[in-house]
């Protein structure tokens, strides 16, 4: 096996884009072959076979040729992002041949990883694997730290979640409930506003695309104001929300996808309710936050077999759906966490 030389199928960036991505933008590519060992001489390297990949919104801004915080991908080369694969050959004393790890991984049916900056060996597989790329990876992180650390939330406050029935939004939603708080989710669909409400125990929802006045429409689900605002969307809808926040109020900045594929990006109108209300906004990435997985993972595991959470995904099979899948979640067709299926487990 480990001698074995296969073809390796790809999702590569075919041109940077400007303004709203198009499946033309990426293509699908096949290189000659791959051997599937570390090469002689590699140090701290495995070699994974992906399993599945992730879609994430950030993604959107590796596409484009200036760098807004993230390094733009290379053309002609994989895609990269979060995915969860299997260990075929390992020279890293952390991984052994056929263990499961999630993280930092190319858009390919195989990927060489040397010194592996984002890896967690996979230690519980009594989950399905894919939830590694969405409730027990990155986005469970990005809501725990994001709803735990920074928003500090205590009992009875009042919660409000954008893009919630997304794969962050739907987590923090379930989170702030066993925190006994009260929330509100917004999306973009009947089906999503529906799924918040019967799936998710969402106190209340509301599609934000039937909402001629979004300011009035969170002042109508928080006649008391909000005290904890998890920011997934920006533009319009954080204007809203900065009119509607209550006195030492805390915003958790996760994304701002409304904004991803502008050209011209939009400002906020009224940053004065941050002085007057006392009101703390802080972005921040998943990553920064790592060392405290294992602390994330006693709390969300036992939620999981309990029921106590669930977890929704939305799910494409095969590397050639990965262009497709990744448009997706910019259009809200996606319903629940974006995945790619490459191989079987």
């Amino acid at each position: 096996m480990s001698d074995q030389e296969v073809s390796n199928k790809q999702v590569a960036l075919k041109n940077y884009v400007t303004g709203f991505p198009k499946e033309s933008d990426m293509q699908i590519i096949t290189t000659d072959t791959i051997r599937l060992r570390v090469p002689e001489g590699t140090k701290d390297a495995v070699l994974v076979k992906n399993l599945y990949l992730s879609c994430d919104p950030y993604m959107r801004e590796r596409m484009s040729a200036s760098d807004g915080g993230f390094p733009p991908f290379e053309l002609g080369k994989p895609l990269t992002g979060y995915g969860v694969a299997k260990i075929l050959d390992s020279t890293h004393p952390n991984y052994k041949k056929g263990d499961f790890a999630w993280g930092f991984t190319g858009w390919e049916e195989y990927s060489l990883i040397v010194s592996p900056q984002i890896l967690f060996k996979i230690e519980h597989t009594d989950v399905p694997l894919s939830y590694y790329t969405g409730i027990l990876g990155m986005p469970g992180m990005t809501a725990y730290a994001g709803f735990y650390e920074i928003c500090t939330p205590k009992k009875g406050e009042y919660v409000y979640i954008s893009a919630a029935s997304g794969a962050v939004g739907q987590i923090v939603g379930q989170f702030a409930k066993l925190s006994g708080c009260y929330v509100v989710g917004s999306a973009g669909s009947k089906e999503k506003v529906d799924l918040l409400k019967n799936t998710f125990g969402f106190d209340e929802a509301f599609n934000y695309k039937e909402e001629a006045d979004l300011t009035a429409a969170l002042k109508r689900c928080f006649p008391e104001g909000i005290d904890i605002y998890f920011e997934n969307v920006g533009g319009k809808m954080l204007d809203a929300v900065l009119a509607n926040m209550r006195i030492r109020g805390r915003i958790a900045a996760c994304g701002m996808i409304s904004q991803y594929n502008l050209e011209k990006r939009e400002g906020v109108h009224d940053l004065t309710h941050i002085v007057f209300k006392e009101i703390r906004m802080q972005g921040f990435l998943a990553a920064t936050y790592y060392h405290l997985y294992p602390k994330f993972l006693e709390m969300a595991l036992p939620y999981l077999k309990q029921g106590k959470i669930v977890y929704v995904e939305d799910i494409a099979e095969g590397l050639e759906s990965g262009p497709s899948s990744l448009l997706s979640i910019f259009t809200g067709k996606n319903v629940g966490k974006k995945l790619v299926v490459v191989a079987p487990e």
